[in-house]
């Protein structure tokens, strides 16, 4: 395996076939600074892994801007073909030169594996901080282990990229602009999404909305484990009846959020309960250590 480390960014070159006899190579991207960010100046100073194999395609899988992956797809268009993994459904094509392989085509790289590694569903009532406790969460189990993923199973245009927005940028105008709308294949196009991810993934965390919703039981039948974060201590049980009782998933913990700065923990069995806060875009709250340390227990570090 060939690597290359930049500033903020490593790559790693590996090679694969695929079951039906293709042979590819994967560019592996990995954001190395402890914020997990890369800027746009230093893309002058990056060296791709040696190696290259031109006559064979070339998937790149990870983490990084679209920009980022601007980049590297312009300088890969000499190769075979170039495609863009997406975890939850494969390696796209998106640039080829050689017969056989097409764009839009979607390659099933790695593997075939039956084992499913947890899925913790995080629900509760709007404005309890479900979306902010979730990107959190996520910043901290990626410095332990690289290998999670925050899959955002709702339409209410609010994802990662508004959360990470600087102080000065109205995140509720992107959100109004890229809202969606719920049909009849939403939730199970997820589902299957997060069985997916769930095969690659030592952890998937899922952001599912604000409503306890019967549309949703596909996502029920998708993940493990549930965690409920609410400002409403009279909607914590409607949460209970729906993931436990109606999805037999096991409960990891219910938080009690808060405007107010505080942390107190109520129980520690047979899940944790705690009141904490507050969860406020801007506001980089940590996750509470013992919270931290039951989550981690659900996958191998």
């Amino acid at each position: 395996m060939a690597q290359t480390t930049n500033r903020g960014v490593q790559f790693k070159l590996s090679r694969g076939r695929t079951r039906e006899g293709l042979d590819y190579q994967v560019l592996a991207i990995e954001l190395t600074r402890p914020d997990r960010l890369v800027s746009p100046e230093d893309l002058g100073a990056i060296e791709l892994p040696p190696g290259i194999d031109t006559r064979v395609g070339v998937a790149i899988d990870g983490r990084g801007p679209i920009w980022l992956y601007g980049y590297l797809i312009h300088e890969l268009h000499p190769t075979a073909w170039v495609a863009c993994n997406d975890p939850r459904i494969g390696a796209i094509v998106i640039a080829t030169h050689t017969k056989g392989v097409r764009v839009g085509q979607i390659l099933q790289l790695g593997q075939v594996t039956d084992t499913l590694n947890p899925a913790l569903m995080v629900v509760g009532p709007p404005d309890s901080g479900k979306s902010v406790f979730s990107h959190r969460l996520f910043q901290s189990l990626i410095e332990v282990n690289s290998n999670i993923y925050l899959q955002r199973a709702n339409w209410d245009g609010e994802g990662n990229y508004t959360l990470e927005l600087p102080p000065d940028l109205d995140a509720e105008g992107f959100k109004a602009t890229n809202k969606g709308e719920l049909s009849d294949r939403f939730f199970p196009y997820h589902a299957r999404a997060i069985l997916e991810l769930r095969r690659q993934k030592a952890l998937t965390i899922v952001d599912v909305g604000g409503m306890v919703q019967p549309e949703k039981q596909p996502i029920l039948e998708a993940c493990t484990h549930y965690l409920i974060i609410s400002s409403q201590r009279d909607a914590v049980d409607n949460w209970h009846e729906f993931c436990r009782d109606r999805g037999n998933l096991t409960p990891v913990a219910v938080i009690h959020s808060s405007l107010e700065e505080v942390e107190i923990v109520h129980q520690q069995q047979p899940f944790i309960e705690m009141t904490c806060g507050p969860w406020i875009r801007g506001q980089s709250r940590p996750i509470p250590q013992g919270l931290m340390e039951r989550i981690q227990s659900l996958f191998s570090i």
